[in-house]
């Protein structure tokens, strides 16, 4: 099994990087490499082997570099040096670049400007840092304690970079040192860090870092979840301070493509995981710390009654309502066609006690947190819609994707509290921002404004929506709270008894069953299917204004209930408590005041 020691060492311009791929396969080897998201750059070296795990915020332009250059000496000899998983090249004193040399080989990769999850809560981050190895610090000439643990080959090898390392100058440094003095003082900071490092949360900021990869450049989409291993880069010549700016249009745009290394790491990547998730619980690229008091999870109908129980409490009493949020914590787009994102499930719970207002929506958040990897608390007042920006959009000043708010790693749970709304006029900014939420709810699907078109791209982000009447954005079930008399008076005390009844080893069995519920797979057979369409024509018979919008939300309410209870096939048992569920539901939809009760659904 290699250790950190052993996979780290054989990295060097002279080998093979398909060997560092192999050692990889074994996760006991991606486990024992830090995480540059939990450790401070003060402790890496450069060329050291580190982890990075986040979300593709952006995507920068092909970059074409030498990956194998021929050098020549000033007494005639020659020399190939390997450039991939470098950002400089390397020359000894007096030594030079044949550029027009026949063995000089070009290659092409692709720069991912990628930032920490978006959104990630405490306990996600507290579970990863533990997760995280602390880095071994060693220099690049090892100790023959060390080098005993290498084959001779290795040994040889490193021996020929330790060598060349000792003597090599950068050649990047080298051309920054030849500038005049004055050149370099030409590159004055034009962009401040907030703006570099591009937190979707600005309240909540994330770290970023520069991956550079040289294959499968198709496979890589925006707003995705990947974890990569690969070569820090931390060179100081790679800030765009130290460049010689003559002949650049502009330097915002140099200083955006060459941020500081030491706010902006770089990282040159080989080793590559895409995430289905973002809860550390379940991830098996991470390495579990020990826990002597485990036991064995119990079975997963027991921790959704567990979970009904504790969501009833939060909410009032109101068993309905418990229901239906534990069926949006665990919903996610499964399917897409060209007019339909399948399976996604916005909730907006409505008709909130007035005397509860005042907090409950940052206490029920709060419960959430606790319980979700990711999410995110969006108040919407006045002021935030008329000044945040919600969707990503491109600066061609800075050739940068700007982000916004709404740019979220999948299944990062959004509460948008419309409670906080205030009497006064949406600007331009604040009806921008409705649409960009409303087009969110409906399509799943993210635009982002390239100044001359706009993109949409897909995104999987459950939306729940706190409304004291119900809301002015769409959502595919309404549900107005029937609150318990006894309850609303004893709210605070039922919080209180949440935040105790989540015990470790019990929040523990609530975060793994929610992420598994909604990666599970679930059927629906022939037999069926057959039930379903004779139910709804039924329902037509019935109701001649059910229509296939109402049939969709049956199917995606069965679905999740069955999972909830730990089906993984529909049966009748599981079709007809979604009927009967929705039959309450639209009860006290029509019990609603007509102003709040106008629209479907």
């Amino acid at each position: 099994m290699p250790c950190l020691m052993d996979v780290a060492s054989t990295f060097n311009s002279q080998r093979d990087p398909s060997e560092l791929k192999e050692a990889l396969t074994d996760l006991d080897a991606w486990h024992a490499i830090p995480l540059l998201n939990y450790t401070p750059l003060h402790k890496l070296k450069d060329q050291t082997l580190v982890r990075f795990r986040g979300m593709i915020q952006d995507m920068m332009d092909p970059e074409i570099y030498l990956e194998c250059y021929e050098v020549k000496s000033t007494d005639g000899s020659k020399r190939l040096q390997h450039g991939k998983y470098h950002d400089c090249l390397k020359l000894a004193a007096g030594e030079a670049i044949d550029y027009n040399a026949d063995s000089n080989v070009h290659g092409e990769r692709r720069t991912l400007f990628v930032v920490s999850v978006p959104g990630l809560n405490d306990w996600t981050k507290q579970h990863e840092s533990k997760c995280s190895p602390q880095p071994q610090l060693v220099s690049q000439t090892q100790s023959p304690n060390n080098a005993k643990k290498r084959t001779l080959d290795d040994q040889e090898a490193m021996e020929v970079e330790d060598d060349n390392d000792a003597a090599l100058k950068r050649k990047c440094v080298d051309t920054t040192k030849s500038t005049s003095d004055d050149a370099t003082a030409a590159a004055p900071a034009v962009l401040g860090s907030e703006y570099l490092i591009n937190s979707p949360l600005p309240s909540r900021p994330s770290m970023a870092c520069m991956v550079k990869v040289y294959e499968d450049f198709d496979s890589y989409k925006l707003n995705s979840l990947v974890d990569f291993v690969g070569i820090l880069s931390v060179d100081p010549s790679l800030d765009a301070a130290t460049i010689d700016t003559e002949g650049f249009d502009s330097l915002s745009e140099l200083q955006a493509a060459h941020p500081s290394p030491f706010l902006i790491p770089r990282l040159h990547a080989f080793g590559v995981r895409q995430l289905p998730h973002a809860n550390p619980l379940l991830d098996k690229s991470l390495q579990q710390p020990a826990d002597p008091g485990a036991s064995e999870d119990p079975p997963q109908s027991s921790v959704h009654k567990d979970l009904r129980m504790l969501l009833k409490l939060c909410l009032f009493d109101d068993d309905l309502a418990a229901e239906y949020l534990l069926s949006h914590l665990i919903s996610s787009v499964y399917s897409r066609s060209e007019m339909q994102s399948i399976g996604k499930f916005a909730l907006n719970i409505c008709n909130l006690p007035k005397e509860s207002l005042a907090e409950y929506t940052t206490k029920l958040y709060q419960v959430l947190e606790l319980l979700l990897p990711a999410s995110h608390y969006l108040p919407m007042s006045l002021e935030t819609m008329n000044t945040a920006a919600f969707a990503p959009k491109k600066d061609y000043e800075t050739n940068k994707l700007v982000s916004g708010m709404l740019q979220l790693a999948p299944h990062t749970h959004l509460v948008l509290d419309e409670t906080c709304m205030q009497q006064g006029k949406l600007e331009a900014n604040g009806v921008h921002a409705v649409q960009h939420l409303a087009h969110l709810i409906n399509s799943q699907e993210l635009k982002c404004d390239f100044q001359y078109y706009q993109i949409d791209y897909h995104v999987n982000i459950p939306v729940l929506v706190l409304s004291e009447g119900r809301s002015m954005l769409p959502s595919d079930f309404v549900l107005p709270i029937n609150a318990d008399t006894k309850a609303v008076q004893l709210l605070d005390e039922s919080l209180k008894a949440a935040h105790h009844y989540l015990q470790p080893a019990r929040l523990q069995q609530f975060r793994k069953y929610l992420t598994l519920a909604r990666i599970s797979p679930f059927n629906v057979s022939d037999e069926h299917t057959e039930m379903i369409q004779q139910d709804f024509v039924d329902m037509r018979k019935a109701n001649a204004k059910s229509n296939a919008d109402d049939l969709h939300g049956l199917l995606v309410l069965s679905r999740l209930l069955g999972i909830a209870r730990g089906k993984d096939a529909l049966d009748k048992e599981t079709w007809q408590l979604a009927t009967e569920f929705e039959a309450k539901r639209r009860q006290r939809l029509q019990a609603l005041p007509k102003s709040a009760a106008q629209l479907r659904n």
